[in-house]
C-alpha cells in the first residue's frame, strides 16, 4: 500500500508540503545562474507593462468618471 494512500493526500507533489526558505534560495540562486544575463530585460519588460496597465486603468476611470458627469448634466 502507498504511503501517499494512508496519510490521505491525493497528489503526490503535495505529499512533503511546501518548499521552505532554503529551498526557495537554492531554486532563486539556479535561476539567478541560468537566467541572470536576461534578467535585466525582463525587468524592464515588466516596468513597462505595469506603467502600461497603470495607464489603461487610469483612462477607464477617467471614461467611466466623464460618463457619470454626462448623466448628471443630463438629469438636471
Amino acid at each position: 500500500m502507498s504511503t501517499f494512500f494512508v496519510t490521505g493526500v491525493s497528489n503526490p507533489l503535495l505529499a512533503f508540503g511546501m518548499p521552505g526558505p532554503l529551498e526557495l534560495m537554492v531554486v532563486m540562486a539556479i535561476l539567478l545562474l541560468f537566467f541572470g544575463h536576461r534578467l535585466p530585460s525582463v525587468m524592464r519588460s515588466l516596468g513597462r507593462g505595469v506603467v502600461e496597465f497603470k495607464r489603461g486603468v487610469h483612462g477607464v476611470e477617467e471614461e467611466l468618471e466623464s460618463a457619470g458627469k454626462d448623466t448628471k448634466t443630463d438629469e438636471s
